[in-house]
C-alpha cells in the first residue's frame, strides 16, 4: 500500500518541485519568493481537505472491516458531497481575504502581486482537490492501491507536460503554473470518480440522511483537519520570520519545503496507507495486528530517513547548483542537506502516530500533538534561533519537532497496548481440555448420564 502510494505522491511532489525549478530558471528572485508565500497559503487550504479525507478513509475502512459494506457506501457518498461544499467555501473565502492574508505573512510589492494572481486562479477550484483526495482515500480503503496510484500519476504527468508550455512557451509565469495546477486537479478528480465507480462504491446521496451519514466522517475529519492545519500554520510562522532576512531566506525556505515531500514521499504515503490498515483491523477486533502495523511503520520511517539523509548529504552541491542558489538560499540548502534533514525522523514518527490516533478513535490526540509541535515546538525555538539569522531559524524549526515526535510515539504504543490488554480481559473463558484419556472417558460418561436423566 505504501509502495504504490509513494509512487503516486512522488510523481505529484516531483512535478511541484519542477514547478519551482522552472520559476527559478526565470532568474527572478521575487517570483521564487512568491512561491514560498503561495505554498504557505496552499498548504493551509489543503490541510482541511487532507483532514476530511483521513476521516473518510477511517470511517469507511472501519465499516468494511466490520462487514458493513452498504453503510460504508452511504458514508462515502455523503462525505464526498460535504467535502466539496466545505472546500468551495474555503476557496471563495481565500479569494476575498488574499490581500490581508499574504500581507500578514510578509509579502510586499511585486511578490505580493504575483502571489495574489496565482492564488486567485487556484483557490476557486479547491473542490477538485477534495474530490481527488476523497476518491484516493476510498480506493485505499477498499485495498485498490494500484488505481489510487494511477490517478495521481496521470494528474502529475499532465502537470509535468503543461508547466513548461504555459510558463515558458506562452510566457505566463506563475499564472501559467496556476492554470496547469487547476487542469491537473480536474484530471485527478475525474479519474478518481471513475475508479471509485468501478468498485460500485458511490450512490446518489440521500439529502435527508446527509448529516447522519456524514457525521462518522466529520467526527474524525474535523479534528484531523485541525491537526493538519497545525503544520502549515507552523510553516507560515517560519516563513513570516524568514521574510525578515530577505528574499534569499524566503526562497531557501520555499525550496526546502518543496524538497521535503519529494525526498520523503514514501513516508507521506505510508501515513496515508497504514491508517486504513489499522482501521480495518480495529473493525475486525484484531488488536495485535494494529500494534504490529504501528511498529512496522516506524521501522520503515527510520529506514527512509537514513537513506535520504545519506543521499542528500552526498548530493548537496548538485542540489544547490540545480536551483542556482546563492547567498542565504545556498547556505540554508547546505544546512538542510547536511543536518536538519535528520529531524524528519521524529516528524515522520509523529505522522505515523497521528495516523494511529485518527484511525483508532482518538483524533483529538493527533490534534493535541500536532498543534503542540506547531506552537510550543516551533515559536519559542524559532524566536531563539532568529538571533543567529536564517540558519538559526531553520535549526530551531527542526529541533522543535523532536520532543513532540517522541511523546506521540510513546502515547501511540500505550494506546495499542491498552487495547490489547482490554481484549485479553474480555476474552471468554474456554473450558479446560481433558488432561488424559481416562479423564476424557469419565467426562463422557458424566455427559451421558446427564442426557439420560434429562430424557427421563
Amino acid at each position: 500500500m505504501a509502495g504504490t502510494g509513494s509512487i503516486g505522491l512522488l510523481a505529484v511532489f516531483s512535478v511541484d518541485l519542477l514547478n519551482l525549478l522552472y520559476i527559478s530558471m526565470l532568474h527572478d528572485r521575487g517570483l521564487t519568493a512568491a512561491i514560498g508565500f503561495i505554498g504557505a497559503v496552499s498548504y493551509l487550504q489543503m490541510a482541511v481537505s487532507i483532514g476530511l479525507s483521513i476521516g473518510l478513509g477511517a470511517a469507511v475502512s472501519r465499516r468494511i472491516g466490520a462487514g458493513a459494506v452498504g453503510e460504508a457506501r452511504q458514508i462515502a457518498s455523503a462525505a464526498l458531497t460535504v467535502m466539496v461544499a466545505v472546500m468551495l467555501a474555503i476557496g471563495l473565502g481565500t479569494v476575498l481575504l488574499l490581500g490581508p492574508l499574504l500581507h500578514a505573512l510578509g509579502a510586499r510589492g511585486a511578490v505580493l502581486a504575483a502571489a495574489t494572481r496565482n492564488l486567485s486562479i487556484i483557490s476557486p477550484f479547491l473542490p477538485l482537490i477534495a474530490l481527488g483526495m476523497g476518491c484516493s482515500a476510498l480506493l485505499r480503503s477498499v485495498g485498490d492501491a494500484r488505481r489510487s496510484m494511477t490517478v495521481t500519476l496521470w494528474s502529475a504527468f499532465l502537470l509535468a507536460c503543461l508547466d513548461p508550455v504555459l510558463i515558458f512557451g506562452l510566457h505566463l509565469g506563475l499564472e501559467g503554473a496556476a492554470i496547469s495546477t487547476v487542469l491537473s486537479r480536474a484530471t485527478a478528480a475525474g479519474l478518481g470518480l471513475l475508479a471509485v465507480r468501478h468498485h460500485d462504491f458511490l450512490q446518489r446521496p440521500h439529502w435527508r440522511m446527509l448529516p447522519a451519514h456524514a457525521w462518522p466522517v466529520l467526527t474524525v475529519g474535523f479534528p484531523a483537519a485541525l491537526t493538519n492545519l497545525a503544520t502549515p500554520v507552523g510553516s507560515a510562522y517560519t516563513t513570516h520570520v524568514m521574510a525578515k532576512f530577505g528574499l534569499g531566506a524566503v526562497s531557501g525556505q520555499a525550496t526546502i519545503d518543496r524538497i521535503i515531500p519529494v525526498a520523503f514521499a514514501f513516508i507521506f504515503a505510508l501515513t496515508g496507507s497504514v491508517g486504513p490498515i489499522m482501521a480495518q483491523n480495529l473493525g475486525a477486533r484484531q488488536f495485535p495486528r494494529v500494534r504490529e502495523a504501528l511498529r512496522c511503520a516506524l521501522l520503515l520511517v527510520l529506514s527512509c530517513v537514513l537513506a535520504m539523509w545519506f543521499a542528500l548529504a552526498l548530493l548537496q552541491d548538485q542540489v544547490v547548483a540545480l536551483f542556482s542558489a546563492t547567498g542565504d538560499m545556498a547556505m540554508l540548502l547546505h544546512l538542510f542537506c547536511t543536518w536538519t534533514v535528520a529531524s524528519f525522523l521524529f516528524i515522520g514518527a509523529l505522522f505515523v502516530a497521528n495516523a494511529a490516533f485518527n484511525n483508532l478513535g482518538h483524533p483529538l490526540l493527533s490534534t493535541l500533538f500536532n498543534w503542540g509541535r506547531a506552537t510550543l515546538g516551533t515559536i519559542p525555538f524559532v524566536l531563539l534561533g532568529m538571533r543567529y539569522g536564517p540558519r538559526g531559524v531553520l535549526v530551531g524549526q527542526a529541533a522543535g519537532g523532536i520532543v513532540f515526535g517522541l511523546l506521540a510515539v510513546v502515547t501511540a504504543f500505550a494506546l495499542t497496548r491498552r487495547m490489547h490488554t482490554m481484549q485479553a480481559r474480555v476474552q471468554p473463558v474456554a473450558p479446560l481440555p481433558a488432561l488424559s484419556a481416562k479423564a476424557a472417558m469419565i467426562e463422557m460418561a458424566e455427559l451421558t448420564r446427564e442426557e439420560a436423566g434429562s430424557q427421563a
